[in-house]
């Protein structure tokens, strides 16, 4: 069995059944191309003229905790003192996607508290402990990254029902990220298998920046077009040196050419084009694949009438 299919065995079982898209379907459809100019259009659009979210994309680990704290607060059970969202539990979702280092996401918790994105009290009972806590500041911005992420999905599955997400529903998106919980060592390990989606998520600004080439390309009409990178560096408020440094790494790796006078713009490479729609398809297959469990649950629960206790969740998660 090879790790493709291992991992497809792997969403079946939490899914409870056959999927209703594999992987090799979303990276052969015919409009892929389409669904990729939507995510990237929706996900530069939300981080544009904020330089707040910019900053807090910068960093790879200070991302991975806002999006572990979401999934973990939404599974936390009060009465269950193995689900409190701690930050042992956060140190232990982190350690999946290779950031071990404790003091490391010390440091981040501390940085997202002063931000307002994290909130820290003690646990009912056991004034020994403390609880972490997501802020409305957190949870709406979760709620808009998580609608970019189904917008390619949405673009060319339109019969397909995103639209909890993409209204940003609070109680079903409380419930989705309830159900990330166990799907999330198989995307760690899905994602260690995209190196080139890895290369710039690990360097500061990276997905803004891989992002804004790409649709730059895109823009011109012709997908080995030489496109400016030094727009990015001022767009994003990070230092040309940086942007070039990366770049440079993205040459070494075969994913771009170093062109024009100075260095100052770029070729993309077919292989970017390639790795980049992996990526994003990888992505889409388990975000559909949640999205199967979450709307059966969400269906489920307005059909037995538990609209009220759905949302009831989502205050808790709140407060």
């Amino acid at each position: 069995m090879t790790s493709t299919s291992s991992e497809q065995a792997e969403l079946e079982r939490l899914v409870g059944g056959p999927l209703r898209l594999t992987l090799d379907e979303i990276v052969n459809h015919p409009r892929l191309q389409e669904a990729r100019r939507a995510h990237i259009e929706s996900f530069l659009r939300l981080y544009d003229g904020d330089p707040f979210l910019v900053r807090l994309l910068l960093q790879a680990g200070r991302f991975l905790v806002f999006l572990s704290a979401a999934v973990l607060e939404a599974s936390q059970d009060l009465s269950r003192r193995e689900t409190w969202f701690t930050v042992s539990a956060l140190k232990q979702q982190l350690t999946m996607f290779g950031f071990a280092s404790g003091r490391q996401v010390d440091h981040l918790v501390a940085r997202l508290r002063e931000v307002d994105f994290l909130e820290q009290h003690p646990a009912p009972g056991d004034g020994r402990v403390r609880l972490l806590a997501t802020t409305d500041k957190l949870r709406a911005h979760h709620a808009q990254w998580l609608a970019t992420h189904y917008t390619p999905l949405a673009k060319i599955y339109p019969d397909h029902d995103y639209s909890p997400i993409l209204s940003g529903n609070r109680a079903f998106n409380v419930l989705h990220c309830s159900t990330c919980l166990p799907f999330n060592p198989v995307s760690a390990r899905l994602m260690m298998t995209l190196p080139d989606t890895l290369l710039f998520f690990m360097h500061a600004a990276g997905p803004l920046i891989q992002n804004a080439v790409l649709k730059a390309a895109m823009d011109a009409g012709d997908p080995s077009a030489a496109v400016s990178y030094t727009d990015a560096a001022d767009r994003f408020g990070v230092s040309r040196t940086h942007v070039r440094s990366l770049m440079s790494t993205a040459e070494q790796a075969g994913l771009v050419k170093i062109s024009g006078r100075g260095g100052r713009s770029i070729v993309i490479l077919p292989r970017f084009w390639t790795s980049y729609d992996r990526g994003l398809a990888v992505g889409m297959y388990l975000h559909d694949a949640v999205n199967l469990v979450a709307m059966g649950q969400w269906t489920k629960g307005h059909s037995h009438n538990d609209g009220p206790a759905l949302l009831d969740r989502a205050m808790t998660v709140g407060e």
